[in-house]
């Protein structure tokens, strides 16, 4: 077993340090101990005042009491209504597979759980946050929830905790701190203590606007940024406030505004212009991302990546932690952006060249997909999955448009395979629901819905979908599509237990050779039915020669989806021939393949191999097969749906539970298969593979 205890979790690293806040963070402690009282927890404050960061610091310390962990959701990239259960399911890396209602399904999997959930930035969405958090705490007595808002929540039993800027001695700090990393060498004395204090107090303790007066110290002395900093903010009190908002109306709103402001004509014109554009992303972007989505006018591409760099220097643009070529803006800084792309003119314009830069993507990637550039493929599609979905909103705007058959057929047939199939039936039913002229755009869109139905395990909503499918390609007369639609008019016969229809279909198929786009792709699925089917039937001998010949033709492309469930199929056919050691070795593979894929129903089913495995062996480890047992279930209950309720796998999960607890004796089950259950999914899917 490994020797240290991983909690599961997503907070991101922090890298800078955290000033003050003990107050708060006192309170926060006392109200997120899980066994206090269940109420939420919202964080409230203006923009910029630091809810954020106090939110990761007081969930990172009360991290020890939650063995299932503290997770992080990013609520600020979502732009459309429903969306708030899809984003807790994604940020827990949950691969719901079942076809009810998200919230359903996401307090179904939290019942028995002991976590931590962080709803950072509710403003926009506070009626859904409100919603999910009460059926959440009612599910789930070991759930606490920290939220994060400009207001409350408004719900009964909402505890809120007002973010007060900085105070001084605080704030002046914070402010040294940043300073002695844009000027090494910046320490406060007693000249520098006076205008640092007066600063701070000017900026009214606001850790985002001391942030972007501190990145100035790159160009201008601590003497000419208190002149005029100072002179800007207090002229811009002189003036009468407009009425309305009350937070745009606040006092430090209007400073953070004012700073924000002042930063901004700061900037040089094109400088300007990039932030404005760079306001359409949702969450981080690429450098290549923002060459094409922003370039255009006298903002030339070749002058983006320069420009962003300084942006970054000045802190309007703030780079990925781990990653330094991906880039994004503070929710403030973004709409300010956002209010001058407006001002522009250009906001729909702009919103267009980022759909149209992601349909791209999309595209780029499925003609590409049957290669060994799959799993960088798929890595992208996770980096980049706030701004897909925002591409599909925009082109959701018109779906009966040739634009939203492109966009949503092509990402709907990346998430399909990175797990999102919440996401890609919705996008998928909602663009289907309108007609549209036969062609490649629409077949892939069809294709998509019928398999993300044959993943959920739904035969009975695959058929619809896969008929129109075949029936288009064979209009289209295009044999590979033929050929990869087998796949979803096979895939609900195997799902009702019907292995020799199966089969006898498989015969009928007019195979032809594989190609390398999202053709080929289907094309093995359809071919791994075969395989599937004859393991069905016990047909162990023929797995043999069907599943080689078939790993043979994956790893010729490069392909690992497919791959690896057939490498699963030949770990089991190994298994009833008595082949222990190529089992064990056959089903490793399969389970490091479909972890690279991001395949949480695959690495649920490879675990249930190395179990099968394990004490298909005599000599094998009894204790280890119990552990891994419970990382199976863990896994399974990311899932949704366990062994995807095939009734046959079912039952040998429970004959090897019983095997094992013959062999071990029950105490000694136990323990080991709560060790297993222990385990974090990411530390259960190591210790299985190794």
């Amino acid at each position: 077993m490994p020797s240290e205890k991983t909690l599961p979790g997503n907070l991101p690293p922090d890298s800078r340090g955290f000033v003050g806040r003990q107050h708060e963070l006192g309170w926060l402690a006392q109200k997120l101990e899980p066994s206090g009282e269940r109420r939420p927890v919202t964080l409230v404050g203006v923009g910029g005042v630091g809810k954020t960061r106090l939110a990761l610091r007081a969930a990172e310390r009360a991290g020890a009491a939650y063995p299932d962990g503290v997770w992080l959701v990013e609520l600020s990239p979502l732009r459309a209504e429903g969306q708030v259960p899809a984003a807790v399911m994604e940020a827990l890396r949950l691969a719901d597979q079942t076809a009810g209602p998200v919230a359903q399904a996401l307090c179904d999997w939290a019942r028995d759980k002991r976590l931590l959930l962080v709803l950072d930035t509710c403003e926009h969405l506070l009626a859904e946050c409100a919603a999910l958090i009460a059926d959440l705490l009612a599910a789930a007595p070991g759930v606490r929830v920290l939220a994060t808002s400009r207001e409350p929540l408004d719900m009964p039993g909402e505890l809120t905790l007002e973010v007060a800027p900085l105070r001084e001695p605080d704030a002046t700090a914070l402010f040294a701190q940043r300073a002695a990393t844009v000027t090494p060498g910046f320490v406060l004395d007693a000249t520098t203590r006076r205008q640092v204090g007066d600063l701070c107090r000017i900026l009214d303790g606001i850790p985002l606007a001391i942030e972007l007066a501190v990145a100035r110290l790159s160009s201008h002395s601590l003497d000419r940024l208190h002149e005029l900093l100072g002179d800007r903010l207090r002229s811009r009190f002189d003036v009468l406030v407009p009425e309305g908002n009350a937070e745009q109306g606040a006092p430090r709103h209007w400073t953070l505004r004012t700073t924000i402001g002042w930063s901004h004509e700061l900037c040089a014109p094109l400088e300007r212009l990039l932030w404005a554009r760079l306001s359409v992303f949702a969450g981080f972007f690429t450098r290549r991302a923002a060459e094409w989505v922003c370039a255009g006018g006298p903002l030339r591409a070749d002058q983006v990546e320069n420009l962003l760099l300084r942006l970054t220097r000045q802190s309007v643009v703030l780079r990925h932690p781990a990653d330094s070529d991906r880039f994004r803006l503070l929710d403030t800084v973004r709409e300010y952006g956002a209010d001058w792309l407006g001002e522009l003119g250009e906001g729909e314009a702009v919103r267009r060249r980022h759909r149209d830069h992601y349909r791209r993507f999309a595209r780029e990637a499925c003609s590409d997909w049957n290669t060994g550039r799959q799993v960088t493929w798929c890595e992208r599609v996770f980096a980049e999955q706030a701004n897909l979905r925002a591409a599909v909103d925009c082109a959701l705007e018109d779906p009966g448009s040739r634009v939203a058959l492109e966009t949503v057929g092509s990402i709907g047939f990346l998430w399909r395979h990175c797990g999102m199939l919440r996401d890609a039936r919705f996008a998928l039913d909602r663009v289907l629901a309108v007609e549209h002229e036969p062609g490649e755009g629409l077949l892939l869109a069809l294709w998509s819905r019928a398999a993300v139905a044959v993943t959920q395990g739904h035969p009975e909503a695959a058929v619809p979908w896969a008929e129109r499918c075949m029936d288009l390609a064979r209009e289209l007369g295009d044999p590979a599509a033929i050929d990869a639609t087998g796949y979803v008019t096979l895939g609900p016969l195997v799902l009702t237990g019907r292995p020799a229809a199966t089969i006898e279909a498989f015969s009928d198929l007019p195979l032809v050779p594989v190609v390398s786009d999202w053709r080929g792709s289907g094309q093995l699925q359809m071919r791994a039915m075969r395989p599937l089917a004859q393991l069905m039937s016990g047909a162990y001998a023929e797995v043999d020669a069907s599943a080689t010949e078939l790993r043979a033709l994956c790893a010729g492309s490069g392909e690992l989806w497919t791959g690896a469930f057939v490498d699963a199929f030949i770990a089991d056919a190994d298994l009833a021939q008595g082949r222990t050691l190529a089992a064990l070795d056959h089903a490793r593979a399969a389970l490091a393949g479909h972890r690279l894929m991001h395949n949480t129903a695959g690495v649920a089913f490879g675990v249930d191999a190395l179990v099968a495995a394990e004490i298909g062996d005599e000599g094998g480890d009894g204790r280890r097969a119990a552990r891994l047992l419970g990382i199976s279930r863990r896994a399974w209950e990311r899932v949704g749906k366990e062994q995807f309720s095939l009734p046959g796998r079912v039952a040998a999960r429970e004959a090897r539970e019983r095997r094992l607890r013959d062999r071990l004796g029950d105490q000694v089950y136990e323990e080991a298969y709560a060790q297993g259950m222990a385990m974090a999914y990411d530390e259960g899917v190591d210790y299985a593979l190794s």
